[in-house]
């Protein structure tokens, strides 16, 4: 059967390529023959080794950049040009500055602002086309701007030559490059966009720094975009003047810049940068060159190894770049010259020690965090190359996750028994620049407990007592779940019974006391939502917040000793199946999209499995099937109320995976670590793509915008398929890499006092956690069901653990796990899951020569008198009973070692 599913694939594909060998044959043909329309009067075409580059002849702006080994597909939005032709409106080959004389103040100059015909220049040699730039500048710039598009070694290169044209030295304290590439999904199908979009994602690395350029479906090849001469990349500033609406279908264009100092005195004071701000002086009649080089990699994994061809450094940071002060870190650098120093700033915030060189030649260094904070560590090569890597240093996981609980039922625990919403008592959305609960918004569900927005807090709060159970705060969360959740945020009687409503906050004046809203709040939008709006039980993506609070207190109960005691196990159980279905039913539309937090649909059918619950399971199964079954119907299933969005990808993985429909799951992956990078940064390693949820779940203000929004809930959720698909295929090690990265980058925002934010704004002029909690609880949640520990074996790197601290001795690989639950383990040369639905693991130890692997159990506590090891991917015979399919582990006063 395997061999004619794969036949048929590979028919599949064979007869694709024929199709594309034979359009391409025939395209080619046909631009050889003479040209009459005239195009050639406004475009000029070049073809480069690697590109096929057009430019607007007037302009000498690119139109269009293919690589030749997919010329019908354009990485820049050429196919919007004719709309895009305006002044004001940027296109790669722009460039913008500010320059000053001395005690003068700083001017701006941009060749979008005023478009005019640029004066072409006689091409010699490999450059391809150049133009003095005079005729689409201010006539006051002081400076003579030259662009050359040209070859070096056979790669595109683009070149901007400055020459000061006046007697005194000027002073450039910007110097930017538009990145304009085809990030436009406006009036586009999933299909369409997937096709021929692209999402870019900067690593603002200094003279190692780079942009990836990747096509929605994470197929194809992908394009580098590198700093070839003075062109450090500093800063990445959003080009905010482009008139292009932004929107949920437009993130917006950046730029590149490599000198940002008259940003930092003005726009950016007083903030933080990634990189420390800098200028250049230019002599009278210097002249200096600013170039980008273009490269072509083969897919989005071969990335790193295109890099090193480049002989660009490159840098791997184990575990990532968010670093618990409790783990010895690791990092790797590959770059064919030596470290002349190494700096870190805040001096003593990152404590790195060599240690050695790899058998291929990378310099190893110990790295541990020492400062809480953003850190940043500066690597000066001989050549005088300058690299950056910024690290985001937390408390110990388990200090991290202890204080957000706390947080949640204390600063954000809401009790006023005269709310007349029906919200107490309830962990509610909070505003941590203020300090206050947010119990009045404009947009209703923010304070209406129901949403993302408005159901992150309560959320966040069941959730953490999955990965750290706290006997007070799970007593006020069954005060929550008896008189809040059951019967007021869901409906517990009549003709929508487990119905979920949009919000419990709601606006009708005329129908509540005078006094009741806030004079200062404006609810004249179509987010004030009245009562009836309120209560729509139609959202779907309201339903998982529900269903995963009533299964982590369904494992509470069954697992736990006298943690729970308001409601049975089984009540919870069922309440979960019956939200899940309630889903389905109520909310039907939307519910034909992945959810996000979706993933919890199978850990509830799991366990309803486990318990023997067979006609609920049964049910469950099929009504889930035919929500996948669907999504194998579709190319791309990832829609939602957004035209794109990156949350759905979450549940479509998993089921997918589930049921067997393994290219769907290929291709859902593919699409993720088209908008999930990994590079050292803390703030985008690992951080999957969400722009618009500033505006419907982060604090109204100036910073209610469309902004890339550094790891925001989707990256811990899309974590979770990076990482079950990585603990399928251990050899890849670029998926562990990409999924720890979002992982921790889930928790990275949390506050040294435990408050979770909805995520951390990426502008320069900001660089700051959001106000609010917003809908932060969906990427705790994400946290919660997958924090693991990892020990794996790269061929050159060697031994690495993620989420845990090892040693060596001998053939004998000690893992120290360092999570907050302990309870996951993920040994990759044996390809052994191991989980603790209760208890912790204390360490593993793997012997590498005889494959046998030893747990150590932590000793037994006052609501864990049991461990529950469920094993996968390896057939034991342990001598404990077992129950649910998990070996139950009778813990004693002192460590368990058991034996596999």
């Amino acid at each position: 059967m395997k061999q004619i599913k794969y036949w048929l694939v590979s028919a599949f594909c064979m007869a694709s390529f024929s199709t594309t060998m034979a359009q391409n044959t025939y395209w080619s043909r046909v631009e050889k023959r003479e040209s009459t329309l005239g195009v050639a009067d406004v475009y000029q075409k070049f073809e480069t080794p690697d590109f096929k580059l057009k430019l607007v002849r007037a302009s000498q702006t690119v139109a269009a950049l293919s690589p030749n080994s997919d010329p019908y597909f354009d990485f820049t939005p050429g196919d919007r040009l004719e709309i895009r032709d305006k002044d004001s409106l940027y296109h790669l080959g722009d460039i913008n500055l500010r320059i000053k004389e001395a005690n003068g103040i700083w001017k701006s100059y941009s060749t979008a602002t005023s478009r005019a015909k640029v004066e072409p220049l006689e091409t010699v040699g490999n450059v391809l086309a150049a133009a003095d730039l005079a005729n689409t500048l201010p006539t006051d710039i002081p400076v003579i701007i030259r662009r050359y598009y040209e070859l070096d070694n056979d790669q595109l290169v683009m070149r901007f030559e400055i020459t000061n044209k006046q007697d005194k030295p000027l002073e450039i304290g910007a110097l930017g490059v538009p990145m304009v590439f085809n990030n436009i999904l406006e009036g586009k199908s999933l299909v369409e966009t997937h096709a021929q979009n692209v999402f870019f994602d900067p690593y603002i690395g200094k003279d190692a720094g780079y942009l990836e350029v990747k096509r929605l479906s994470g197929r194809g090849p992908a394009l580098l975009v590198l700093p070839k001469e003075n062109m450090s990349f500093e800063a990445y500033r959003p080009l905010l003047d482009d008139p292009t609406p932004k929107s949920i279908v437009f993130e917006g264009f950046h730029e590149w810049m490599a000198y940002s100092k008259a940003y930092s005195e003005n726009e950016w004071k007083g903030v933080e940068q990634w990189n420390e701000p800098t200028s250049l002086v230019l002599q009278p009649n210097e002249t200096k060159s600013f170039a980008l080089k273009f490269v072509v990699t083969e897919g989005i994994k071969n990335i790193q190894e295109t890099l090193v061809k480049e002989k660009h450094p490159v840098a791997v940071g184990v575990p990532g770049y968010v670093l618990p002060q409790d783990v010895e870190g690791q990092l790797f650098i590959d770059y064919n010259k030596g470290v002349a120093s190494i700096t870190v700033e805040p001096t003593g915030a990152l404590e790195i020690k060599e240690n050695g060189t790899t058998a291929l030649g990378k310099k190893k260094y110990h790295v541990q965090g020492k400062k809480w904070g953003r850190a940043r560590l500066t690597i000066t090569y001989t050549d005088d190359t300058e690299q950056t890597i910024n690290y985001k240093i937390i408390k110990p996981e388990t200090e991290v996750i202890e204080d957000f609980g706390h947080f949640l039922t204390t600063e954000q625990w809401f009790d006023d028994p005269n709310d007349p919403f029906g919200r107490n008592p309830s962990p509610i959305s909070y505003d941590y620049e203020k300090k206050e609960k947010v119990v009045q918004d404009g947009r209703v569900w923010i304070s209406g407990l129901s949403d993302e927005g408005g159901a992150g807090s309560w959320l966040a709060a069941v959730m953490k007592q999955l990965v750290q159970p706290d006997k007070d705060e799970i007593q006020k969360l069954q005060g929550f779940v008896d008189e809040t959740l059951w019967g007021g945020i869901q409906n517990n009687e009549g003709p929508n019974k487990y119905g979920v409503k949009k919000s419990l906050f709601y606006y009708e004046p005329d129908s509540l006391p005078k006094g009741t809203y806030s004079d200062k709040i404006n609810f004249d939008t179509w987010a004030a939502w009245d009562h009836k709006h309120a209560n729509n039980p139609g959202r779907s993506y309201n339903y998982p917040h529900v269903a995963a609070a009533y299964w982590v207190m369904y494992r509470l109960s069954r697992y736990y000793k006298d943690l729970v005691d308001n409601r049975s196990w089984d009540w919870y159980l069922q309440n979960a199946y019956h939200t899940s279905v309630a889903m389905v039913e109520q909310a039907p539309y939307y519910a034909q999209f992945g959810q996000m937090e979706g993933s919890v649909f199978l850990f509830i059918l799991e366990d309803l499995k486990h318990e023997g619950l067979t006609e609920m399971a049964s049910d469950l199964e099929a009504r889930m099937k035919e929500r996948a079954d669907h999504w194998r119907a579709l190319d791309y299933p990832f829609g939602s109320e957004m035209p794109w969005d990156s949350t759905g990808q979450e549940e479509v993985y998993m089921w997918s995976s589930y049921f067997g429909y393994d290219r769907k799951a290929y291709v859902t992956l593919s699409a993720i670590l088209a908008y999930m990078p990994t590079m050292p940064h803390w703030g985008y390693n690992g951080n999957a793509r969400r722009y618009w949820d500033f505006l419907y779940g982060g604090k109204a203000g100036e910073t209610s915008r469309v902004e890339r929004q550094i790891h925001h809930y989707g990256s811990s959720l899309n974590a979770i398929p990076v990482l079950s698909h990585y603990r399928k295929d251990p050899e890849d090690l670029y998926l562990l890499k990409v999924g720890y990265g979002g992982l921790l980058g889930g928790i990275s925002n949390i506050t040294q006092d435990g408050f979770g934010p909805a995520a951390f704004h990426s502008y320069p002029s900001t660089l700051k956690i959001d106000g609010i909690s917003g809908d932060y609880g969906s990427g705790f949640y994400g946290y919660a069901v997958n924090t693991s520990s990892y020990l794996t074996k790269d061929e050159d790197m060697g031994w690495l653990a993620f989420g845990g601290n090892l040693s060596q001795k001998e053939a004998f690989i000690e893992l120290e796990p360092t999570t907050a639950a302990r309870s996951r383990v993920f040994i990759a040369p044996k390809k052994l899951w191991l989980t603790l639905d209760a208890g912790s693991f204390k360490k593993v130890v793997y012997n590498n020569k005889t494959g046998d692997v030893t747990l150590t159990l932590d000793s037994k506590g006052t609501h864990v008198p049991y461990a529950y090891l469920r094993v996968e991917g390896m057939d034991v015979d342990l001598p404990y009973k077992k129950v649910r399919g998990a070996y139950q582990i009778e813990l004693g006063k002192k460590e368990t070692e058991v034996k596999l």
